[in-house]
């Protein structure tokens, strides 16, 4: 008989994951507090047009969407730490950069190298190292939700301290976070004993065909993509039109809190009827049919203070839900076996939907006006919309992993078959030198007793 393991974290697990998820809220938080003050600060930099101010604000999306999968696989072969010490301390040096610039095309340097440090996929395997496979949804869910988190702190942060210290003391105060982010790795987060390859957290060369073939994946894929481009470019008109509906830039914080509680209330519902109701798909939809018609709002109220107010309200409400809810859709939709490369895909197309959103809303702004970047964002969510309506109906599916032991490959292939037999499995991949079996269960109809027994006695 196996042992039934608990599925309580243990200290060392406990220091791994909120270590893990402090020095991931850090970076990120470095990456978003310039997002609702750098708008206005370009207007007096040297240089700036508002193509450059977008091509500023996104280029940190184009090195992380390039180097965030190569940087993953290197730490198969160096180590988690060494790789999320170096990009850190890259993160610092594009702040110093940024901090030190005198001109935007020195900004957009800074914000390029900061970008340069992409640790995502290195913090994400070295969860997964120092974490059972028990744990490891939660650990992963933990981290996750220190984007939010940080998103957050940032809308309400950014303008105070864009007043305090100025954007160049932002960016020094990124690379302070940076170089705390290095102390909490070195000397909180435990260093795993053994390091291996991760099917559920980290990306696998051999199943990145598989994944860019499934067009289910895709579609996800692109839709994270359009929502990222959309808010990136927002961030290049919000604050302008803020300012010019006569709210001073300091005031931006007491209005981007209200928005944020407001739309994290008005979502939860929604989440709930998604994962618990089995309404995804039309929660779904609406979530981006909310999108585009809030886009189209904000370009129609740009001269009514809170005609303004209420249509960003309902953005933010669409886009926490659709935050919320793409990486969710993942996890049901890929391969089981596959869930850390479809999710190593699926950021990379998140990073590069930000760097286009500058880019692009840069141009927009720059050759149409202000107001279409909205209209243009409101086009991208409506295709979205269009892409996203042959989408299957997902299953109300979650991923389950269980620890074996090391077995032989004949008697893996026959566990695998067995447990592709029980009442609710829907995929069962069981690999035998990592002694793990990876699967996709329905929680409707799981035949738990079932499960346990074949757990029990694997042979």
């Amino acid at each position: 008989m196996r042992e039934k393991t608990t599925t309580k974290m243990t200290a060392s697990e406990k220091r791994a994951v909120f270590g893990l998820a402090g020095v991931y809220g850090f970076r990120m938080l470095g990456l978003f507090l310039i997002l609702p003050v750098f708008a206005l600060f370009a207007e007096g930099l040297p240089g700036a047009t508002p193509l450059l101010t977008g091509l500023a604000v996104g280029i940190y999306g184009l090195t992380q969407a390039l180097l965030q999968i190569p940087f993953g696989l290197l730490s198969d072969r160096i180590g988690r730490k060494p790789v999320i010490f170096g990009g850190l301390l890259l993160f610092a040096l594009g702040s110093v950069v940024a901090a030190s610039a005198d001109d935007v095309w020195m900004v957009i340097l800074g914000r390029a190298v900061q970008g340069s440090g992409a640790i995502a996929a290195a913090v994400m395997a070295l969860a997964a190292d120092l974490t059972r496979e028990e744990n490891r949804t939660k650990a992963m869910a933990t981290i996750g939700m220190t984007i939010g988190l940080s998103f957050m702190v940032a809308m309400m942060a950014g303008p105070v301290l864009g007043r305090l210290i100025g954007v160049s003391g932002i960016f020094w105060l990124t690379a302070v976070l940076a170089l705390l982010g290095v102390a909490v790795v070195g000397l909180v987060v435990p260093t795993p004993t053994r390091s291996r390859v991760h099917r559920d957290a980290e990306p696998i060369p051999a199943m990145f065909r598989r994944v860019l073939a499934d067009g289910e994946l895709l579609r996800l894929d692109l839709g994270i993509f359009s929502l990222h481009l959309i808010l990136t470019a927002l961030f290049l008109s919000v604050p302008l039109v803020l300012r010019d509906l006569g709210l001073e830039p300091l005031r931006h914080s007491t209005l981007y809190l209200p928005v944020m509680l407001g739309s994290i209330a008005a979502m939860v519902p929604f989440v709930i009827l998604a994962e618990r109701r089995g309404l995804m798909k039309p929660v779904f939809l609406g979530a981006v049919a909310a999108l585009a018609v809030a886009q189209f709002a904000l370009g129609l109220f740009s001269s009514q203070f809170w005609g303004f107010v209420a249509a960003l309200t309902l953005f933010f409400t669409a886009f926490n839900l659709l935050e919320a809810t793409l990486p969710s859709l993942i996890s049901k939709v890929a391969p089981v076996d596959a869930k850390g490369t479809a999710m190593g895909v699926y950021s990379t197309s998140q990073f590069a939907g930000a760097f286009v959103g500058g880019l692009v809303g840069g141009w927009v702004h720059q050759q149409f006006g202000l107001i279409a970047v909205f209209q243009a964002g409101a086009l991208v969510a409506a295709a979205w919309l269009l892409l996203a309506l042959g989408m299957r109906k997902p299953g109300r599916y979650t991923s389950r992993l269980l620890n074996l032991g090391r077995m032989e490959q004949g008697l893996a292939g026959e566990l695998a078959g067995r447990l592709r037999g029980v009442s609710g499995v829907v995929e069962a991949v069981v690999v035998a030198d990592e002694g793990v079996a990876y699967l996709k269960v329905d929680r409707d109809q799981l035949d738990a007793a079932a499960l346990d027994e074949i757990v029990a006695r694997p042979a």
